[in-house]
């Protein structure tokens, strides 16, 4: 706490615990967070310090965050439901919309013109997650996903109710705009029961989606929502 007075990030401190409800304790993985690859500076051959490496971690402990709360609130839903509706809640257009909510616009270092196009903002959301992994350690991250998260910004019961066919949207949006469209099978991840297709969603000759699923059909669906979220198609 004193720290904070007297640094000369006490604003982003302020900000954080806000955003947080507790303050950071390495300051530098927030920064880290919340710098885009467009203004990050390289420090290796190659390699930029932008928050790409935390948004990796930070979807990774997201997902497995919403897993277990799922397995906890729904003990007699199959694994094909609880896939599904984990899927819904770490969206990247969810994520996008959880961003704004969060304020996390007026914290981002980008040198993107037009806004924050595309994925900008979900990707630090997922960052930021990383970052207070790594600081705080699981069960902290937990508590405030949960708390200040899915308790606030999310509806699980409307999620659940509302079965959105990305698919569906994606065809009579190709339709409309007489755009060809095609789910293209571009390989297999995993081996055995982790096995996982990997289907390209290419719309006028254009890749606007990827989506990675234990089944075909689930992958075309995940790639059909990133296409979606991409190209602003709502419902």
């Amino acid at each position: 706490m004193i720290k904070t007075i007297f640094s000369s990030d006490k604003k982003l401190y302020s900000s954080l615990k806000n955003l947080l409800g507790f303050y950071p304790g390495n300051i530098n993985l927030y920064k880290q967070a919340f710098r885009h690859s467009s203004v990050a500076k390289e420090v290796k051959a190659g390699f930029r310090d932008s928050n790409e490496r935390l948004e990796f971690l930070g979807d990774a402990v997201l997902g497995g965050i919403i897993a277990e709360y799922l397995f906890r609130i729904f003990p007699y839903k199959d694994e094909g439901f609880l896939t599904k509706l984990r899927s819904r809640m770490v969206s990247r257009a969810q994520h996008n919309q959880i961003a704004r909510k969060l304020g996390l616009e007026k914290l981002i270092e980008s040198n993107i013109d037009g806004g924050r196009p595309g994925s900008v903002l979900g990707d630090c959301y997922e960052a930021l997650i990383g970052a207070v992994y790594l600081d705080k350690g699981y069960e902290k991250t937990r508590r405030f996903v949960l708390s200040r998260i899915v308790k606030v910004h999310l509806d699980v019961e409307h999620l659940e109710q509302n079965d959105t066919d990305f698919k569906s949207r994606i065809i009579e949006y190709v339709q409309r705009e007489k755009l060809t469209v095609e789910f293209r099978l571009n390989g297999e991840v995993g081996k055995g029961s982790d096995k996982q297709f990997v289907i390209h969603l290419v719309i006028g000759g254009e890749l606007r989606g990827e989506g990675r699923h234990f089944s075909k059909k689930g992958a075309e669906q995940l790639a059909a929502e990133k296409a979606c979220s991409l190209l602003g198609i709502s419902s």
